[in-house]
């Protein structure tokens, strides 16, 4: 039975320990989950009224720039990403299926911000690769211009556990293993109470980059039949959660080089 969680904002009490609070007094109720080790995809199974689309990066002109998909959903769902959104070629740190391209957050805390229209009843599914997971990696989701879920890294990164562990390291042939201390996950976002029109995607603290590949974006009328994957359990508000091993926050907080801008 999937297992609700309202989304929590990040903040760091101390190198070993996260406090995790409640976002917004107006947060929407979020289901959260990750798929099993490898899995770069949504496992979304489609039935009636659900519309689902897939945002591979491949085939975008690379660098730093903005563009509009439909994720091909034939215009039912419209996403435009902002200009700051950076396209980059597979490498050990992102790149579904060790091929082709990603998208990588460079910045600091500015990242970049999906917008999204729809011709459906409204998104409310999210989920993407989320390859070489750090602390930083974090996602607001708002409708209207009000914030109605943040999500923090820190629930997921205890999750999955601490590296070595099943989820570590890049799991394509071409790159099998390497970024041996982080972990690589599909992660799934439902809001079983509304909608969301836009995400933004940014580092803080800025600890390194943020990869991710494979958005997929979806309306479920029924969210129940969107629920997929391994559930987060519910996250009581406010809560100080130590993680579990020193070798995740350290592998985690430390983290490594920052790609060049060029």
């Amino acid at each position: 039975m999937a297992i609700s969680t309202k989304f929590s904002a990040f903040a760091c009490a101390t190198v070993t320990a996260l406090a995790l609070t409640s976002a917004t007094a107006n947060a929407d109720t979020f289901t959260i989950s990750y798929e099993n080790p490898g899995v770069q995809n949504s496992t979304i199974v489609l039935g009636p009224g659900i519309v689902l689309g897939v945002e591979t990066f491949d085939g975008r002109a690379l660098g730093t720039g903005g563009f509009t998909t439909d994720y091909g959903t034939s215009g039912a769902i419209v996403g435009t990403y902002s200009p700051s959104t950076d396209i980059v070629p597979f490498d050990l740190y992102g790149g579904a299926g060790g091929v082709n391209q990603y998208a990588d957050a460079i910045g600091g805390t500015s990242g970049y911000t999906l917008s999204l229209a729809t011709s459906t009843g409204g998104v409310n599914y999210f989920g993407f690769w989320l390859s070489a997971l750090d602390l930083g990696n974090q996602l607001v989701f708002k409708k209207s211009g009000s914030t109605v879920g943040t999500y923090s890294p820190s629930d997921m990164l205890s999750a999955l556990g601490a590296c070595p562990e099943a989820y570590c390291g890049n799991p394509n042939p071409s790159r099998l293993g390497q970024d041996s201390g982080e972990p690589f996950a599909f992660v799934n976002f439902i809001d079983t109470s509304g909608s969301f029109d836009e995400i933004d995607f940014f580092e803080n603290p800025d600890v390194g980059n943020y990869e991710s590949d494979n958005h997929t974006v979806a309306y479920c009328p029924d969210p129940t039949a969107c629920e997929t994957g391994h559930v987060l359990n519910d996250v009581p508000e406010p809560l100080t959660l130590s993680l579990f091993g020193a070798g995740l926050v350290g592998a985690a907080a430390t983290r490594r080089r920052k790609k060049p801008t060029a």
